[in-house]
């Protein structure tokens, strides 16, 4: 990686708004498993720069929603509802990639929306202290 820490975490602070943004596209087009794959990734990478911003490395997603439970979650520096929240998209994630006849609709995504946008609010609020 090139660039400072600040470079970093202002990198995935962009990509985690882009990717927002493509959910609401995708979800505009009744595309949910995409907006869950998406949802995911927005609060993957702002989760992947906390933990980078406080010398914590992962070297996998599984580590990164592991080390952000055991960091943040479990000490009482986040809610436990956002902590539940990324480790259901973590699984949402993966099912709606890879498990055949997974299929995610609006009355379970449109909320799913809302919840990531509060969370990806908080860290955003977090990485710019």
């Amino acid at each position: 990686m090139s660039g400072t820490k600040q470079d970093y975490i202002n990198y995935r602070l962009l990509k985690s708004k882009e990717l927002f943004e493509d959910v609401k596209l995708l979800a505009a087009n009744k595309r949910w498993n995409s907006s869950i794959n998406r949802l995911y990734y927005s609060s993957f990478y702002l989760v992947s720069a906390l933990l980078y911003k406080n010398d914590i490395k992962s070297e996998t997603h599984n580590g990164t929603k592991t080390l952000f439970n055991l960091h943040f979650i479990k000490t009482g520096l986040i809610e436990i509802r956002f902590g539940k929240l990324y480790s259901n998209l973590f699984i949402w994630r993966q099912e709606s990639d890879y498990l055949d006849f997974v299929e995610f609709d609006k009355e379970t995504v449109e909320p799913i929306i809302e919840q990531v946008e509060e969370l990806n609010s908080l860290l955003i609020n977090i990485l710019q202290s």
